[in-house]
């Protein structure tokens, strides 16, 4: 048996390209003891995906000549590992292929729910970055404000959300005025800034009267220079990503001042990775699924179908095209 799968060409000197990437076609293997084959179903777009091109991160980099990496959903279609039978679903690192052999031990297992695309947006990574980063790392409580980057995006929108439930008063970063009125509008932020329009610094001032008692960071930067600027003594800044230093040529230089501000305004500031709170996931996909349940969570997905259309996807989210997680149906 014969699918397809994208590699890596080559690594793009600047802005990520369509032809960065070479469609193959290859034979499906077959797995070893403690092995387990899965039919992709839906493969996660993520800023990240860009980033692993860079280097090594908290994963391998991803190699010219290599399989794309990227998490996705699957089904599973031969195991040789006693957690998993035929017809069962798991999540993991399946790369941009339609099937794929990966180690049963680094496998999810998922109960099966529909639609089946909300297992890998607010019951997969998605959520649970956005539960825990915010929880656990930003701690808000009620009546503070809560400041989000890309709010627009898969995991701020839900950030967004989680902190209007806890009672703070939440402000979006985003680009664009549409995403701006979206964020007000339709999921109830307080504010938005458009962090295209100018005046960056000056319009997170006004939206912010009293200051920021806690950041959520997807894009490190410009953004995070602004906010850094304008937390409240004791704040917390959770760092999720560096989203704009993943697709363009680094800052000529960071945010200045920063250790004299950490240090007079007493901040914390934590970056994570959602592995590290993954023994209580039980815990946190109940809540956020009695959330959802009570519409105080709306989910907000953007699907692509057609495994050919996994470049352009990528591509188009680093371009902030989407709004919420985007991801693309396979099957």
């Amino acid at each position: 048996m014969t699918h397809r799968r994208f590699v890596l060409a080559r690594v793009p000197a600047g802005a990520l390209t369509e032809d960065c990437f070479r469609l193959e076609e290859a034979p499906a293997a077959e797995p070893k003891e403690g092995e387990v084959l899965l039919r992709s179903l839906y493969v996660s777009l993520d800023a990240a995906n860009r980033a692993w091109m860079q280097g090594a991160t908290y994963r391998a980099a991803v190699e010219p000549g290599g399989v794309m990496a990227g998490g996705a959903l699957g089904e599973v279609v031969a195991s040789r590992h006693p957690a998993f039978e035929p017809g069962d679903l798991a999540s993991g690192d399946l790369g941009w292929q339609e099937y794929a052999v990966i180690p049963g031990k680094a496998l999810m297992k998922e109960t099966r729910s529909e639609p089946l695309s909300h297992l890998l947006s607010i019951y997969g990574i998605t959520g649970l970055t956005a539960y825990f980063g915010l929880l656990e790392v930003g701690q808000p409580t009620a009546g503070e404000t809560l400041v989000v980057s890309a709010a627009a995006g898969a995991v701020g929108n839900v950030v967004g959300q989680i902190g209007k439930i806890l009672g703070c008063r939440v402000v979006g970063v985003a680009g664009g005025p549409e995403k701006c009125r979206w964020l007000t509008d339709e999921l109830g932020f307080a504010a938005a800034v458009d962090y295209k329009a100018g005046s960056l610094f000056k319009s997170l001032r006004a939206a912010c009267p009293q200051g920021i008692d806690v950041y959520f960071d997807n894009v490190g930067g410009d953004v995070f220079e602004a906010a850094l600027f304008q937390m409240n003594l004791r704040g917390r800044i959770a760092c999720c990503g560096a989203v704009s230093g993943y697709d363009s040529a680094p800052p000529a230089h960071g945010p200045r001042g920063v250790p004299g501000m950490i240090v007079v305004k007493r901040l914390s500031v934590r970056g994570f990775i959602v592995m590290d709170f993954f023994a209580r996931r039980a815990q946190a996909l109940a809540q956020l699924q009695a959330w959802v349940s009570e519409g105080k969570i709306k989910v907000v997905e953007d699907v692509i179908d057609g495994f050919a259309k996994l470049p352009a996807a990528l591509v188009g989210l680093l371009h902030g095209e989407n709004r919420g997680k985007r991801m693309v149906r396979v099957a």
